[in-house]
């Protein structure tokens, strides 16, 4: 976990760099719930309203981080591309990418056997 701190000596800067922004959008992450929980919390409208803007502004920052981080790396940005924005189930988004069909997730069709690690081509290509 990134919260653990750095696992490796002699890391490229880039490295530590991907491993800093990481650590500060988990630091905005829990700020951002932690000003929910107190804002839901409260009677106070005037204190619910602080709190609701001080969450939406660690929002942005966490929202900054993870831009960050899809512009370092295809991978991130292949799952923001293939998984956000889209309408309809997120996990029925996951599965379409994956080839998953669901089956072993609470759905009526039984597990198949074998590996079960779905289509290497992403939708789309």
């Amino acid at each position: 976990m990134a919260s653990e701190g750095l696992h490796e000596e002699n890391l490229p800067e880039e490295v530590k760099d991907y491993h800093r922004v990481i650590q500060s959008t988990i630091e905005e992450l829990e700020a951002v719930d932690w000003y929910n929980q107190r804002a839901a919390a409260t009677n106070d409208p005037e204190v619910r309203a602080i709190m609701e803007h001080h969450r939406d502004e660690e929002i942005e920052h966490a929202v900054m981080g993870i831009e960050w981080l899809r512009r370092q790396n295809p991978t991130w940005d292949e799952m923001i591309r293939e998984i956000m924005f889209q309408e309809g189930s997120i996990v029925a988004a996951e599965q379409a990418m994956t080839g998953k069909d669901g089956g072993s997730e609470g759905g009526s069709t039984p597990p198949k056997k074998g590996l079960n690690i779905g289509s290497l081509k992403r939708k789309g290509k």
